[in-house]
């Protein structure tokens, strides 16, 4: 444990010096919470593709890259006087105590599915203790990623009975929004094109939490099979000394089938 607290407040030291107004870096001096944002959103994001790729020695990094960000933020807000990194981890320590009774408490519970339970109850008393007038929506957070909040949204209305019964009825809806898209599409209006392609997003995002599925990991996989067609397709062409460019939709299209045709045909 000491060895860890020496890591830390060594990190936490390299970001005061960093940030010194006289002799620190003048890009971090520079930077606040909002230009820092993207940073800690795209190591969020790093970490996860380390995880992905089962490679452990880019996790151990990226996972220094993101406590990294996290330091960043606690020392800006420790200069203005709102919180330091020990408030950080003292909170989120307390949060992690409350939701885990049976742990640290004297709750018990018969299984998983009665500890989420519990731990949403906790959730929603934590929520209804930092604002009454707040809205079963309004702490849903806006920075996250389209798909993600969509999903977290749904899945708050539908806590309240605000949902659809079944799959089958939410593919029902995204006939519905498919239908309205085409018609703007037809119609050339790209603004309401825009909407109804928002819609239909939105209904695809609530279908993937009705089928207890990740959007977001359902969207990785669809780039990941993409990413892998295509280069069969280029590897191909450049057996023959060409390139896509020198190629057309139909050859294309005839080895993006042979691509789907091999996978199929792996054990």
């Amino acid at each position: 444990m000491s060895v860890g607290n020496h890591a830390i407040f060594r990190l936490i030291e390299i970001m005061a010096r960093l940030r010194d107004p006289q002799t620190g870096c003048a890009w971090d001096r520079a930077q606040s919470f909002a230009t820092i944002a993207p940073y800690t959103i795209e190591e969020a994001y790093e970490v996860a593709d380390a995880i992905e790729r089962d490679h452990l020695p880019d996790l151990k990094d990226e996972l220094g890259d993101l406590l990294l960000q996290v330091v960043f933020h606690a020392r800006m807000a420790e200069e203005i006087g709102a919180f330091d990194f020990a408030d950080v981890a003292n909170a989120i320590s307390d949060k992690m105590i409350r939701r885990h009774p049976h742990v640290f408490g004297d709750a018990s519970f018969a299984s998983i599915a009665e500890q989420s339970a519990a731990w949403e109850t906790i959730k929603a008393e934590e929520r209804a203790a930092k604002s009454e007038e707040a809205g079963v929506l309004g702490d849903v957070p806006a920075g996250l990623p389209a798909l993600l909040r969509a999903v977290k949204l749904t899945k708050r209305a539908g806590r309240v009975g605000f949902d659809w019964p079944t799959p089958s009825a939410v593919l029902e809806k995204l006939h519905e929004e498919v239908a309205e898209l085409e018609v703007e599409i037809e119609a050339g209006d790209k603004a309401a094109a825009r909407d109804e392609l928002g819609d239909l997003l939105f209904v695809c995002a609530n279908l993937a939490r009705k089928l207890d599925l990740d959007p977001e990991d359902a969207l990785r996989a669809a780039n990941a099979k993409f990413t892998r067609r295509f280069g069969f397709i280029e590897r191909a062409l450049a057996k023959d000394g060409r390139s896509p460019e020198e190629s057309d939709l139909a050859e294309m299209e005839d080895l993006w089938q042979q691509a789907k045709a091999a996978e199929k045909s792996l054990p």
